[in-house]
């Protein structure tokens, strides 16, 4: 009572809650880690968060960061703990457009971001399916990658600077604008990406890009991975590497798209294996502007290439979108994943990495692996292919701890032969802590928990997380 009578001070009470106030922030998307906060605070400052930190820091309190809570892997689950909600740190406090640099909050939501750098013909181009939902602080805590990361990189690379509240309640700022800073040790990375087990980002600077003029965006069906590793590489050196996402759907991710989406239209008329998003971004006049037939340089050239290798059957079938609403249908279909993927129960979710041209190798041998392991069990793959990063969703025949842990292991068994990660963009958070007990670098995590005792020496700071 005495600490939530200090945090009552410190925010006002409005912004403390308690018991049934608390069933907003007590799950994460996927419902599967679910327990009561001792309380959500909800600090409009990072002076507040500071505070609250020193609060719960003289009282041994266990904090646990919030940001959007679209997370997949147990981040945020907080028994006992005090929340800190990051959803009034949310002012995009200055835009920079000849630097091309953003200084906001954490709390500012990811769709806000991108509205706002349009304005001044700049786009932030981090984005994933829950854009709307999801806020800057989260997404650099589990370095987000999403569909861009092909020509823009993670968040970890668009991010210049932070502001972090470290265990203590000391605020670190490092909020330089700044390509080039060798003044010691790179202090904003190892924040990025830590979960908020090391501290907790309230502010950033964030690079921005200058918008595309115009896009090019279709759908296309090729013969192999193979083949589509062929078409991105092609894409690349005609384009000097305008290629801004190339997803891979299969044919039954597709099919499932329409059995749950029954307005949808089918990418082709025909159905195909490999189903490729692909789009290209320009940004220089002479590929953006219309010539005097009103056709657009980037869509022309995409349509000459696709009907070239058409001739040559390194693509089956293509549809180029002709207008907004032709694009927006085409991503619509890519961002239904996690609704596609993570709709069924039991599952066995993972999001590992491979180098690219092992894609098409980890989808054929885990096939062949799972149904050794459980067969009747179902899978669905959806790919960030360009960046060869594989949502890999196993839905095995029975709700079976050791069942799913077979199979997770099999996966990592995979993944680490082919020169991959068992965690490419989702985090660790309480999920993935086996394959961390199991597969990390011993040395690694030995470093790991010598950085987490230094900086947390309470180990208040999202206990539980990440480190096996």
């Amino acid at each position: 009572m005495e600490l939530l009578e200090t945090l009552i001070k410190i925010t006002g009470a409005a912004h403390v809650l308690t018991g049934e106030d608390t069933a907003g922030y007590d799950h994460d998307w996927t419902h599967q880690y679910q327990a009561t906060p001792l309380a959500v605070v909800r600090p409009t400052s990072t002076a507040e968060v500071s505070a609250i930190v020193k609060a719960c820091s003289a009282t041994g309190t266990a904090i646990v960061p919030v940001s959007g809570n679209t997370g997949l892997n147990g981040g945020t689950y907080a028994p006992d703990a005090v929340m800190i909600s990051l959803e009034r740190l949310n002012r995009i406090r200055d835009i920079h457009p000849g630097a091309r640099v953003a200084v906001v909050e954490a709390g500012v939501i990811l769709a806000n971001l991108h509205s706002a750098a349009e304005q001044h013909d700049l786009t932030f181009p981090l984005t994933f399916g829950a854009r709307g939902s999801a806020m800057i602080g989260g997404c650099l805590s589990t370095n987000a990658g999403g569909s861009n990361v092909l020509r823009y990189g993670s968040a970890r690379n668009l991010c210049l600077g932070l502001e972090v509240v470290l265990p203590d309640g000391q605020i670190m700022d490092l909020m330089g604008a700044l390509h080039k800073d060798n003044s010691g040790y790179d202090l904003k990375n190892l924040m990025i990406g830590a979960e908020g087990t090391l501290g907790l980002i309230t502010a950033t600077v964030l690079k921005l890009f200058p918008k595309p003029r115009a896009y090019a965006t279709a759908m296309v069906a090729v013969p192999t991975l193979g083949d589509a590793l062929g078409l991105l590489n092609r894409l690349q050196g005609s384009t000097g590497n305008a290629v801004e996402a190339f997803e891979y759907m299969p044919r039954n991710y597709i099919e499932k798209h329409l059995e749950l989406f029954p307005k949808a239209r089918a990418p082709f008329e025909a159905s195909y294996d490999v189903n490729i998003l692909v789009e290209l971004g320009a940004t220089a006049a002479r590929d953006a502007d219309p010539a005097p037939d009103s056709t657009i340089p980037i869509v022309e050239h995409l349509q000459t290439l696709l009907a070239e290798m058409l001739d040559t059957g390194k693509v089956l079938d293509a549809m180029v979108a002709q207008s907004d609403a032709q694009r927006a249908e085409i991503w619509a279909r890519r961002e239904a994943a996690a609704e596609i993927a993570l709709g069924q129960l039991p599952l066995v979710n993972n999001d590992i990495a491979v180098p690219l041209d092992r894609v098409e190798t980890f989808v054929t041998r885990m096939e062949q692996r799972l149904t050794q392991l459980d067969p009747g069990a179902g899978s669905m793959t959806v790919s960030h292919l360009g960046d060869g990063n594989i949502h890999y969703t196993i839905h095995p025949t029975r709700d079976d701890a050791a069942l799913k842990d077979q199979l997770m292991e099999a996966v990592e068994d995979l993944t680490l032969e082919l020169g991959g990660s068992f965690s490419a963009e989702h985090g660790v958070g309480l999920s993935k802590k086996p394959s961390m007990a199991r597969r990390k670098d011993k040395a690694a995590l030995d470093t790991m928990r010598a950085i987490k005792a230094a900086l947390d020496p309470k180990g208040i700071m999202n206990p539980g997380k990440v480190l096996p």
